[in-house]
């Protein structure tokens, strides 16, 4: 249906989930089954549901898989959020993650609402 590759939501996803893989590795070993685990699954979930919908037949297929992208967006959000309330990793190192993470999430909410008008 779409070259994933040409899709701008995939890059962006996937540097998106470069971003996290990179701030997992910071966080303290203990944390290793725990919220590690759980920022790199939410953060390839993105780039991975964008790019199965992108293979999908049709454009009702695809929104639906843009939802499941939305979806761990708003989760890995939150797991972002908690790494800072918790003091694992400053604000500072954060905050450009989740501005990509709303980014994100923005350009998704378009490109559903664009399917659903063409």
């Amino acid at each position: 249906m779409h070259k994933v590759k040409d899709l701008k939501i995939w890059s962006k996803s996937m540097a998106l989930a470069k971003s996290v893989y990179s701030i997992a590795a910071e966080l303290p070993t203990e944390e290793k089954f725990g919220l590690v685990s759980q920022l790199k699954r939410c953060a390839i979930s993105i780039p991975s549901n964008i790019s199965e919908g992108a293979g999908r037949n049709s454009k009702k297929e695809f929104q639906h898989f843009l939802s499941v992208a939305h979806g761990s967006s708003y989760e890995l959000e939150t797991q972002l959020i908690l790494v800072i309330e918790l003091q694992l990793i400053s604000e500072d190192k954060i905050k450009p993650v989740l501005n990509k993470v709303t980014e994100i999430q923005k350009m998704n909410y378009a490109f559903q609402k664009s399917l659903t008008e063409s």
